[in-house]
């Protein structure tokens, strides 16, 4: 079953486009299991299955990882069953955990504008950090999807950017002034000179965005970069790259953004996907509505004072 395995993981690469990440965790998860098997001695069936799943709940093992594994399991088995290595899917029928849905963290519009200034626009790192948080707020993009820009893809000067999104999806997201203004800033004045600090072989990279090396970004080194500007503006700020992709929907749910439209700029698959930033919008809502209406629960608290 290993021999399958590898197959698997192999078209998850290929025609899933699926992430190296990715690739080790379904490969990991579903090796798992099949050690289970192999040491149950009992045939892999749907009894099997939810006799694993049970011991992973006794182990203590987190209900979002248990749903993880699962996932891992049903796309390896069903995978086979496409191809006719088996007749039935083990896994058909078999729910996870049911999780509870947390809502996504987001920065407000105060700690966005002080974000957003906090790199030094006199220094090329600067002005590539300004491009890299301008960009990321500017159009909800996953650092992957950021790192895969080239510096064609942006100096067009237009308002819209053509990216390479999950399963090789491409979709068209849109920038704003400020976030055009600072990639130009970037692109003549901060990009020239990191370039010419790589070596001959990388000098030519179209890579839009350089380490001090002159060598492209990888995505550890955004998070260090946001990490640095965001304990420069707040001391108790904790916040990922993806923290500004959530505060981009988020914002345009606020100001009257309809669910269609954040979802193709999300570049997500289903709406319902989509959908929670309209929870993170009700929640702002009530937030306001508790503290404007004169007869809301803390407006009352505030009359009786």
């Amino acid at each position: 079953m290993e021999r399958q395995l590898d197959d698997f993981i192999e078209h998850l690469r290929l025609a899933r486009g699926a992430s190296e990440h990715t690739l080790r965790a379904y490969s990991s998860d579903v090796l798992a299991f099949l050690e289970f098997a192999r040491e149950s001695g009992e045939p892999v069936d749907q009894a099997l299955v939810r006799r694993y799943l049970a011991r992973l709940h006794k182990s203590g093992l987190a209900k979002s990882s248990m749903v993880r594994k699962l996932a891992a399991i049903r796309a390896f088995y069903r995978y086979l069953v496409r191809r006719g290595v088996i007749q039935a899917d083990p896994t058909e029928g078999i729910r996870g955990p049911r999780l509870p849905r947390a809502l996504p963290k987001t920065l407000s519009e105060e700690h966005i504008e002080a974000l957003m200034t906090a790199p030094d626009p006199n220094t090329p790192t600067g002005l590539r950090d300004r491009a890299i948080l301008e960009t990321l707020y500017a159009t909800g993009l996953r650092v992957s999807e950021l790192l895969s820009l080239t510096v064609d893809d942006v100096s067009g000067g237009g308002d819209e950017i053509r990216v390479i999104g999950k399963r090789n999806k491409e979709r068209i997201v849109l920038i704003g002034s400020k976030a055009r203004s600072a990639l130009e800033a970037y692109l003549q004045h901060g990009r020239p000179q990191l370039a010419a600090k790589a070596r001959r072989a990388a000098s030519d990279t179209p890579s839009l965005f350089l380490g001090y090396r002159g060598t492209p970004l990888v995505a550890s080194s955004v998070r260090r970069i946001l990490t640095r500007h965001v304990e420069s503006v707040s001391e108790s700020l904790r916040i990922s790259p993806h923290t500004l992709r959530h505060s981009f929907a988020t914002h345009l749910m606020n100001h009257g953004a309809d669910l269609r439209s954040v979802q193709e700029l999300l570049g997500h698959e289903s709406v319902v996907t989509t959908q929670i930033y309209t929870h993170v919008s009700r929640e702002r809502l009530k937030a306001v509505y508790d503290l404007a209406h004169p007869r809301a629960a803390s407006g009352a608290e505030r009359m009786e004072r």
